[in-house]
């Protein structure tokens, strides 16, 4: 049966391009499950992916796509029937398999995790990888003592999915979030979110030149990294914690141990490629739990396949706000 899918491939003067294309179901990799995607998602990774960069796809031709949700058409595997909706994100699907930018995707049962009875597929994307990203890293922060009411927490990147969602998600656990982005025109829709202040990108990225500054932050969920990331450790309050999770502004950065020994602040990882089933699960529960689709709907762009490599460049500029869903079905005749 063939479908439609965004088609990666390499080019003859060795950069990728991308199309739509109709595609036989027999070239789909294998695995226990066949899903119909309804609704995919667009991060920075994806964006990465069409554009050849980081390394990720090794094979051509290729399907981006980390994050979908649809309904399964066939499985092999007991915990999954005909009909029932699903979600995956992570386990390196749409990098070194083929994703969800299609009408189609074979995957492992392993990967997938139920619809929570709450969402609908496209809100499930609304979150996405993102929302996923954002509730681990509130966890984190959480489960390491940062409490509501015992100072700010920062959000950098505020204005990508991650940071927007988890300026929503800190701000109904009753948080007083501060919101680091470099887009001020974002600024009124981050408050709406729960922001209660904005924070100018360009304030903290230039170097005080110092190894330890004012403590300002009793956490702070970064989604930037690079030299951000090493600003943002001088001026967390002792105790307090960071949870890193993007490196949308670089891989390195350059920091003292000090903030660490003489502050005993933490630097806690967000990792959701490969999460334990049952710790996804729970995330997302919570999620129901926790975030408002109205609210989000303001930084929500639904697009096509067609659409899809062109805000995938936008996003690798800091072109593109909130989050992306793409709706890969055929369009209502």
């Amino acid at each position: 049966m063939p479908f439609t899918a965004l088609v990666t491939d390499r080019n003859s003067t060795g950069g990728v391009t991308s199309r739509v294309e109709e595609v036989d179901e027999t070239r789909l990799p294998e695995g226990d499950v066949l899903v119909a995607v309804d609704w995919a998602g667009l991060n920075y990774k994806d964006a990465l992916c069409l554009s050849g960069q980081g390394g990720l796809v090794k094979t051509y031709p290729h399907v981006a796509g980390i994050d979908f949700a649809g309904r399964v058409v066939e499985s092999s595997d007991g915990r999954y029937h005909p009909g029932q909706a699903v979600i995956l994100t992570g386990w390196r699907v749409g990098e070194t398999r083929w994703g969800g930018y299609a009408q189609r995707a074979r995957v492992n049962a392993d990967w997938l995790v139920p619809l929570p009875r709450r969402f609908s597929t496209r809100t499930a994307m609304m979150l996405g990888t993102a929302g996923l990203a954002a509730m681990l890293a509130v966890n984190r922060l959480q489960a390491e003592g940062v409490r509501a009411g015992e100072g700010e927490v920062l959000v950098t990147g505020a204005g990508g999915g991650v940071g927007s969602i988890a300026v929503l998600l800190l701000a109904r656990l009753g948080y007083d979030v501060a919101a680091l982005t470099g887009r001020p025109e974002l600024g009124e829709q981050l408050m709406r979110l729960g922001a209660s202040r904005i924070v100018a990108r360009d304030e903290i990225l230039t170097p005080s030149g110092k190894v330890l500054d004012r403590e300002t932050w009793s956490g702070a969920i970064d989604n930037v990294g690079g030299p951000l990331l090493g600003e943002v450790l001088k001026k967390i309050s002792h105790g307090g914690v960071v949870a890193a999770v993007g490196n949308a502004g670089g891989r390195n950065w350059d920091a003292s141990v000090i903030p660490f020994i003489l502050r005993g602040i933490s630097l806690c990882g967000v990792d959701t490629v490969m999460l334990p089933y049952d710790e996804r699960v729970a995330a997302w529960d919570r999620l129901t739990n926790l975030f408002v689709p109205a609210a989000f709907e303001p930084l929500l762009t639904e697009a096509r396949l067609e659409d899809v490599p062109g805000l995938a460049d936008k996003m690798l500029v800091g072109g593109v706000a909130g989050r992306v869903v793409i709706d890969p079905r055929d369009p209502p005749t």
